[in-house]
């Protein structure tokens, strides 16, 4: 295949969403120190700080985990004239290249609501890469790109409350 910079996977959202995580960290230790407060006279308060270590070591999980997850992925040409080579690129700015004959599986959960997917691909010898939500792709230029892969679509197994599937 003749690989310029196809873009395969377009997450709608890039970046690692620092601002609110942290708004949503302030809120929770104001509150919790409120209630702290208000009952430091009558009971004990130990419960109080217990729930924001828990809920700051959550919150750590959480952004470790999403700055992982994949934000595009690109077919660019390899150096020195070798085959094309599929660039990953995930929410906290790193980037990887792979062989595209590595991939062996490729599938997209279309949402049954708002017209999005998610993308997880299997790279042999590596993890599972989970995609942040973007624009359904053409599964057509992943079966030319990752000739060995086993690509595939599928709706989400769940919906909105209410909503018959």
């Amino acid at each position: 295949m003749a690989a310029g910079e196809d873009v395969l996977w377009d997450a709608a959202d890039k970046g690692m969403r620092t601002v609110p995580r942290l708004r949503r960290m302030a809120v929770a230790a104001c509150c919790l120190g409120f209630f702290g407060l208000v009952m430091w006279a009558e009971s004990d308060v130990r419960w109080a700080v217990r729930a924001a270590v828990a809920y700051v070591l959550v919150e750590i999980a959480y952004a470790a985990w999403d700055g992982r997850r994949l934000v595009e992925a690109r077919i660019v040409p390899g150096e020195a004239g070798g085959g094309a080579r599929l660039r990953l690129r995930r929410a906290g700015g790193r980037i990887t290249d792979h062989d595209p004959r590595q991939v062996t599986r490729v599938l997209v959960i279309h949402d049954n609501v708002d017209g999005s997917a998610r993308l997880r691909l299997h790279v042999r010898g590596r993890r599972l890469f989970f995609g942040r939500p973007g624009s359904p792709p053409a599964l057509t230029n992943w079966r030319r790109t990752c000739p060995q892969a086993d690509v595939g679509d599928r709706n989400a197994r769940w919906g909105m409350p209410g909503i018959p599937d």
